[in-house]
């Protein structure tokens, strides 16, 4: 059973103390069922600087904390960069890799990303790999066949055993903060083609893997994505930055996606 994930990008966003002042916000917010069954998953990725912070903060509820980006080197002579262990070391659980930012404005390669995907598990985080086209490959036909190719080399290192632990988001560049939106069956052919992919590397291991949907994400266009089945949730950037916006869009997949009754029982 794949549990969904919300899972909010801050990017380049919030002080310390704003972050807390999110966090503080967003507590009396949650629901008594998406706390007494941890259904959805729900995630927030801040900036480095406020992960300590922030992980102190929801150290006592459900919502899990991840990072924005690591080192592919777990210590070195790297200056600027952070390793998993660090992540790991300041409450971590997830960490994003690959985000189409990093990809198109940083320069990062499909083979430093794999290495990326490596490193996170290596340092027992759950690396959430992020896939996706441009609009000019989108319009050239190339959707499919660089999906494709993402996804193989930024799972290139990982084992069956450990596919479960990857969670893979895709996230239409074209779509990112431009104002254009992707239809629900637009994302569920390219989200089909990842999994076939994935299949093909994984085989039956593949099916646990959770993919989610980026693009422009809020409570008002969620739900037509998460009716299709392939969808297992989302990653928000700018409607993450609102915690009554962010809850709104885990009430509207909560009510898409109603857990079993026996989920989160007995705990």
């Amino acid at each position: 059973m794949r549990v969904p994930l919300v899972a909010g990008n801050w990017k380049m966003n919030k002080t310390v103390g704003e972050a807390l002042a999110f966090v503080s916000g967003l507590n009396p917010l949650l629901s008594d069922e998406t706390r007494k069954r941890g259904w959805p998953e729900i995630l927030i990725c801040p900036p480095f600087t406020a992960v300590p912070a922030v992980s102190a903060a929801l150290a006592n509820t459900e919502v899990k904390v991840g990072a924005q980006n690591l080192s592919w080197e777990k210590k070195g002579a790297y200056t600027g960069e952070v390793s998993g262990l660090m992540l790991k070391d300041c409450g971590c659980e997830y960490v994003i890799v690959g985000h189409s930012e990093r990809r198109h404005i940083l320069g990062e390669t499909d083979e430093v990303i794999g290495k990326k995907v490596r490193a996170a598990l290596d340092c027992g985080l759950k690396p959430i790999l992020c896939v996706g086209e441009t609009l000019e490959e989108r319009e050239a036909g190339q959707t499919l066949e660089l999906c494709r190719r993402q996804t193989e080399q930024g799972l290139s290192a990982v084992k069956p055993e450990e596919i479960a632990s990857v969670v893979v988001a895709y996230e239409p560049v074209w779509a990112i903060g431009t104002g254009k939106e992707a239809k629900p069956d637009d994302a569920e052919e390219v989200i089909d083609s990842i999994r076939d992919t994935m299949g093909k590397m994984f085989g039956d291991a593949a099916a646990d893997v959770r993919v989610l949907y980026g693009g422009s994400v809020k409570s008002g266009n969620i739900r037509g994505f998460m009716v299709k089945e392939t969808i297992d949730g989302a990653l928000i950037g700018g409607a993450s930055l609102d915690p009554e916006e962010f809850l709104r869009i885990v009430s509207e997949v909560l009510k898409t996606r109603v857990a079993p009754k026996d989920f989160g029982q007995g705990e």
